[in-house]
């Protein structure tokens, strides 16, 4: 896990040409996505359409990476970030949990800069996975060059689902993607991209990463 520092982000929306400010408090952050061996560790799944245990878990829902995190949580003796209701059509979250979560758009946005302006981290080809390089495939994750604060794969490579609604008054239940994939083009992969989808979707470029909140923050 990676400490990010606290700090300001200016997320905007293309679609309603929208743009908000963040104050983002500090956080930790896995420095790679979840991969196929440590979900499978977990939950004793193997979901993803391509194998490999270093490959990115893929063909994952929200619901499914949400129910990871509470299930590292407990095997770590941390409390649990997120309270499933009964019915399975909602989940609450605990603020002040000590677990594994989700990042939320906001702290996802402001890890991906790592303190930068421009649209990415570095060059595309030295930092990830997408169309012009991948090979029509998906990669081990750590392959590409870091941002500075120590993250691989926050461009390309897969989708990683936030904790967000993405606009709950137009699009209901839809949950925030950031990140880019390995089928993407590059205009995909930027740190102020965002996409949404339905929080029980499952493709083989969408995934996750955690966070866990500091102790104080």
């Amino acid at each position: 896990m990676v400490a990010v520092p606290a700090g300001p982000v200016t997320l905007s929306d293309r679609r309603t040409e929208r743009s908000w400010t963040v104050e983002v408090e500090s956080f930790r952050m896995s420095a790679v996505p979840v991969t196929q061996e440590w979900y499978a560790k977990v939950t004793g799944e193997y979901p993803s359409t391509a194998r490999g245990g270093l490959l990115p878990v893929e063909g994952v829902s929200w619901w499914d990476a949400i129910r990871f995190c509470n299930e590292l949580s407990l095997r770590e003796g941390l409390t649990p970030a997120y309270e499933v209701r009964s019915d399975g059509g909602a989940a609450d979250r605990d603020t002040a949990a000590d677990g594994y979560r989700l990042p939320t758009e906001a702290e996802w946005e402001h890890a991906c800069r790592a303190g930068g302006t421009g649209p990415r981290y570095g060059p595309l080809d030295e930092i990830a996975w997408y169309r012009g390089n991948a090979d029509d495939r998906i990669h081990p994750v750590g392959g590409k060059q870091p941002n500075s604060w120590g993250l691989y794969d926050m461009l390309g490579n897969s989708w990683d689902w936030c904790w967000d609604l993405y606009d709950a008054e137009v699009y209901g239940t839809y949950r925030v993607l950031r990140g880019g994939g390995w089928s993407d083009e590059h205009w995909s992969c930027r740190a102020s991209v965002r996409r949404r989808s339905h929080p029980a979707f499952r493709i083989d470029d969408v995934g996750f990463r955690v966070a866990r909140s500091m102790p104080g923050a």
